[in-house]
C-alpha cells in the first residue's frame, strides 16, 4: 500500500492566483475579422503547400524505386 503525502502550499498559492487576478484588463478587446481571415487564409496556404511537397516525394520516391527494380 503506498502513502502519498502532499503539501498544501501549492494548493494555497494557486487559490491565493484565483482569487485576485491582476493581470485581467477591465476593458474588453475588439478584434478584427479582417486579420483573422488572413491568418486563416495563411494557414491553410501553408498546409496546402506541405501536402504538395508530401505527395510530390511520394510520387517521385515511388518513381524511383520503379526505375531502380528493372
Amino acid at each position: 500500500m503506498f502513502i502519498t503525502l502532499m503539501s498544501t502550499e501549492s494548493l494555497d498559492r494557486t487559490s491565493e492566483i484565483i482569487e485576485t487576478p491582476s493581470h485581467i484588463s477591465e476593458t474588453p478587446r475588439r478584434v478584427n475579422v479582417d486579420v483573422l481571415k488572413q491568418r486563416l487564409l495563411e494557414e491553410k496556404k501553408k498546409e496546402k503547400v506541405k501536402r504538395t511537397i508530401i505527395l510530390s516525394s511520394v510520387v517521385v520516391s515511388l518513381g524511383a524505386l520503379t526505375l531502380l527494380t528493372y
